[in-house]
């Protein structure tokens, strides 16, 4: 299944292998050999999906929801994160104690997590047990007890992981990055919320979020590695029949959200206590299902990461890398393309001790991203694709891994592309489609920035601003 919205860069790619009838006829062998995923709507909209393996005796199934952070308002700020901690505290069926006895019982492993978009349930078991795991997840999915008890002391404990939270320097940057690029919007607040809404939540506030977006519509069950589609649609059925659907359904990958405006802006936050300044630069990025979704992925991997202290940090082959390391302008940069359903975060992290040098650091990384507009060479971009194509397919190892890329995929697009479709649409990206996304999103546009720590030396925004459309290097 491939998504409309990249459906030109698959076209692209198959003309491209149309002339290497070789290349075409071994990659159609390949699909026709790999798993695929079959996906089937229950009547009261809910998705099941699935990749099954043949021999695997281990499966992960689990739920994702169309529903994270973003479904919030300022005052309920933090309630998706909140109902994660409260659903393995019991249920109408399992006190937390019978639970935990259950799941240590399989030999299996239960684990939720919540982001700006997605709230995820999942469980990893034997073949055999997945009937088992599907029950014990909509049971914590539907029957949640909620008790005020559990509430209050799960406050503390939230409280301490937001304490935690606030001690990593890229969790506290990226934070202020995603609140001065969506100002007064719901991508702009935490996923934890602020300490004063964690305090005061209470049971009505998660009764009410689990109402409104725990539904049918906005769900997939997906099941990968030791499943059976047939058994798990039944399972489906039996555990979630009785699952409302929402009174104005939205298929999945539709927007379900007004649209974000980023603010071109900056946030300094000084501290003479960290040695370090760690600075977070971004511009607009894509939603999911954009068009230029890959080739911003592949302008990313140009750009790569990066380490001083990795052994072979002075060889990589990223001219950014060699330019930080030559100079010893930082002591790590990290690039990076975050999407979301409507837009994204396309920029980079950077951590430096060179505290006065700290304008030449921003000076030579946005030359580098002007460049990508004026003149990327094949070579970097044929390095870039490789390298992301590894990154994709490699992190596919594993069930967890895989029902993660379903799940993802159907709930931010509504279908799902094979590792063969993804590989085409890379292989689709060329040096002028770099030149094109780089010039449509880089050049002269506004930047957000976000800094921390010792960043005394940091300049003007109006001065880092101007490298984005300069000519001069």
């Amino acid at each position: 299944m491939v998504s409309r919205a990249l459906s030109a860069s698959l076209g692209r790619a198959l003309r491209t292998a149309a002339r290497r009838p070789a290349s075409l006829r071994s990659l159609a062998t390949a699909v026709a050999q790999s798993p695929f995923t079959e996906v089937t709507t229950l009547s009261n909209g809910l998705t099941v999906a699935t990749e099954a393996h043949q021999h695997a005796q281990t499966a992960t199934v689990g739920v994702w929801i169309d529903a994270g952070s973003r479904a919030e308002t300022d005052a309920t700020n933090g309630t998706a994160h909140f109902l994660e901690h409260m659903a393995f505290k019991g249920t109408g069926r399992r006190s937390q104690h019978a639970l935990e006895l259950e799941v240590e019982n399989l030999g299996a492993h239960l684990n939720a997590y919540t982001s700006r978009e997605q709230t995820v349930y999942y469980a990893k078991s034997f073949r055999k047990d997945v009937p088992q795991a599907v029950d014990i997840i909509s049971d914590i999915l539907q029957n949640s007890k909620l008790e005020t008890s559990a509430i209050e002391r799960e406050r503390d404990v939230i409280v301490r992981e937001q304490q935690e939270v606030d001690k990593q320097h890229e969790e506290v940057v990226f934070d202020h990055l995603h609140a001065i690029a969506f100002q007064h919007q719901p991508l702009g607040r935490t996923i934890l919320g602020p300490k004063k809404n964690i305090l005061s939540i209470q049971r009505d506030d998660l009764a009410s979020y689990i109402k409104t977006n725990y539904t049918a519509d906005r769900m997939v069950l997906v099941g990968a590695g030791g499943v059976d589609h047939g058994e798990l649609v039944k399972a489906a059925e039996k555990s979630f029949s009785t699952l409302p659907t929402s009174a104005n359904p939205i298929p999945l990958g539709r927007l379900a959200h007004p649209k974000t405006e980023f603010v071109g802006s900056e946030v300094r936050i000084r501290d003479d206590s960290i040695p370090t300044a760690n600075i977070a630069v971004a511009v607009e990025g894509v939603g999911w299902s954009s068009p230029d979704y890959f080739p911003m992925l592949v302008m990313q991997s140009i750009f790569g990461n990066w380490d001083r202290a990795l052994g072979s940090a002075p060889l990589l082959s990223s001219r950014l890398s060699s330019i930080i390391s030559e100079n010893n302008l930082a002591n790590s940069f990290m690039s990076f393309s975050t999407s979301y359903s409507d837009t994204g975060l396309w920029g980079i992290y950077l951590v430096s001790e060179n505290l006065v040098n700290l304008d030449d650091l921003l000076h030579f990384t946005l030359k580098e991203w002007t460049r990508m507009s004026i003149a990327p060479t094949s070579g970097e971009v044929e390095r870039a694709k490789s390298q992301l194509k590894a990154s994709l397919l490699l992190g596919l190892d594993g069930t967890t891994a895989i029902a993660e890329d379903i799940g993802r995929q159907l709930v931010t697009s509504g279908r799902r592309m094979t590792p063969q479709q993804i590989e085409l649409a890379i292989d689709a990206v060329t040096t002028d489609e770099i030149k094109r996304v780089a010039q449509k999103y880089l050049w002269d546009k506004d930047i957000a920035l976000a800094a921390h720590g010792s960043v005394e030396g940091l300049l003007d925004y109006n001065r880092i601003r101007a490298d984005t459309s300069s000519l001069l290097y």
